[in-house]
C-alpha cells in the first residue's frame, strides 16, 4: 500500500489530488452550526503536507445521509468554512459533486489551493450497489484529478465511488490518517501487550456481536455496559425492569458467558429512571434490583470502581461505545469516569471512533491522553472482527 509520504517523495507540485477526507461532522439541528470538528481537524496532516508540497487538492467528502439528491440541510457549506478557518485560507465549496461547476472550480486551483466537493451522497450512484452506476460518477471523479489519495478511514467499509471504484481509476495513496489507523489497529490485533483489555457499550449486543465473537478469543477481559449489557444481565437470570433488552440475543450471551469463563465482566450497579429523560429523576440499583417500572441509563459508582480496577494493569486496551446516555446529564458520570481510566492506562489505550469519541469531546476530557482516538466506529469494528473492507483493500491492490 503506498502512502502519501510516498507521493510527496515523488513530487506533487502542480498535480491535482482527488483527497477523499471523512469529514462528516454533527451538526446542531436548529442552528446547522458544526458541534464537533474533530474529523476536520484529523483531516488536517495529510490535507497541509499536500498544499504545501503545491498540490491542487479537491476534497471530497460525505455528510449525514442524504438521500442521493442534493437537501440543503446536507451541504457541505459549514464543513468549508470551518476547514477555511482551521487551514487559515479560502476553501470555496463546488456547486456539484463533480459536475461542470466542480470541473471548472477544480481547473482553476493554483499550487497549494484547496477546493471542497459537495456532498457526495447528494449523487446516488455514490452508494449505487450498481457497478456500472458507481463506475459513471468514479470516471467524473478521476476526470477532476492526476491521483487519488483515501484519508477517509471512517469510510473504507463501504463500498463506494468516491471510496472504491474511483481508487481503480488514478493512482492510489492512504492518507496519513487511514495509515495511523492501521498501525493501530494491526497492533490490536496481532501479538497486542498484555493484559488487553477491551470496554464495549453502546445500545444493542447484535450491534456488537460479531466483534464480541471476534474479539473474546483475544482478550483478558471484556467490560460490557452501555444499553447493551442489559441483554448480558438478562441471561444471568436477573430482571432489567424496562431497560433496552433484546430478547432473540439472550441466549446467545449466554452462551458467551459461558465461553468466557469469566473474561466478560458485567455491571453491578445501574443508574435507573422512570422514562428516556433528563428530568424524570435517576436511582441507582444494584443490578438486582432494578424496579420493573424503570430503565437502566447508566452504569453505577460501583461498576465505575469495578472496571476501573479491571483497566489499571491494563497494557492495551480498545475502548467503543458509552456506559450509558452521556447526552443527559444525570446519566453521563459512568461513561466519563470509564473514559477517565481509559485514559490513565499507561499502555496503549485506544478509542473506537463513533460515539465514544464524541463523548471524549463532548465531556470535555483531554483528547491527548488517549494513544488514538479513531474516526471510524464502523470500519473499526469491521476491521477487528476481521472483514475485508473494500477501501483498505483496493489501496493494497
Amino acid at each position: 500500500m503506498r502512502s502519501v509520504d510516498d507521493l510527496l517523495a515523488e513530487g506533487v507540485s502542480g498535480r491535482r489530488v482527488l483527497l477523499r477526507a471523512d469529514l462528516n461532522v454533527p451538526l446542531d439541528k436548529q442552528t446547522g452550526a458544526i458541534t464537533d470538528d474533530g474529523r476536520i481537524r484529523a483531516s488536517l496532516p495529510t490535507l497541509a503536507a499536500l498544499r504545501e508540497a503545491g498540490a491542487r487538492v479537491v476534497v471530497a467528502a460525505h455528510l449525514g445521509r442524504p438521500k442521493g439528491t442534493p437537501d440543503p440541510q446536507f451541504s457541505l457549506a459549514p464543513v468549508a468554512a470551518r476547514l477555511g478557518e482551521l487551514l487559515g485560507t479560502n476553501v470555496p465549496l463546488a456547486a456539484d459533486v463533480a459536475g461542470d461547476d466542480a470541473r471548472a472550480k477544480a481547473e482553476a486551483l493554483g499550487d497549494g489551493d484547496v477546493l471542497l466537493l459537495e456532498n457526495v451522497r447528494f449523487e446516488a450512484a455514490e452508494t449505487s450497489k450498481d457497478d456500472a452506476e458507481r463506475g459513471e460518477l468514479a470516471d467524473r471523479f478521476a476526470a477532476l484529478a492526476d491521483v487519488y489519495v483515501d484519508d477517509a478511514f471512517g469510510a473504507v467499509h463501504r463500498k463506494h465511488a468516491s471510496v472504491f471504484d474511483v481508487a481503480q481509476r488514478v493512482p492510489r495513496y492512504a492518507g496519513r490518517l487511514v495509515a495511523r489507523e492501521l498501525e493501530v489497529l494491526t497492533r490490536l490485533t496481532t501479538d497486542p501487550e498484555r493484559p488487553y483489555v477491551v470496554v464495549l457499550g453502546g445500545s444493542k449486543v447484535s450491534d456488537k456481536l460479531a466483534v464480541i465473537e471476534a474479539l473474546l478469543p483475544k482478550v483478558d477481559r471484556l467490560l460490557v455496559g452501555g444499553g447493551m449489557c442489559f441483554t448480558f444481565l438478562a441471561a444471568q437470570g436477573h430482571g432489567v425492569g424496562s431497560s433496552l433488552l433484546e430478547a432473540d440475543q439472550v441466549e446467545t450471551c449466554r452462551r458467551l458467558l459461558a465461553e468466557a469463563d469469566g473474561r466478560i465482566v458485567l455491571p453491578v450497579d445501574v443508574v435507573c429512571s422512570p422514562a428516556f429523560s433528563a428530568d424524570a429523576g435517576s436511582t441507582t440499583v444494584v443490578v438486582e434490583e432494578i424496579p420493573e417500572d424503570q430503565m437502566g441509563l447508566d452504569v453505577g459508582p460501583r461498576t465505575v470502581e469495578l472496571f476501573a480496577g479491571e483497566l489499571s494493569g491494563a497494557r492495551t486496551v480498545f475502548w467503543n461505545g458509552p456506559m450509558g446516555v452521556f447526552e443527559m446529564a444525570p446519566f453521563q458520570a459512568g461513561t466519563r469516569g470509564v473514559a477517565q481510566a481509559v485514559a490513565g492506562v499507561a499502555g496503549l489505550s485506544v478509542v473506537g471512533g463513533g460515539d465514544s469519541a464524541a463523548a471524549v469531546r463532548v465531556l470535555g476530557l483531554d483528547e491527548e491522553s488517549y494513544g488514538h482516538i479513531s474516526t471510524g466506529g464502523g470500519a473499526s469494528l469491521e476491521y477487528l472482527e476481521g472483514r475485508e473492507l473494500p477501501g483498505l483493500a483496493v489501496l493494497a491492490d
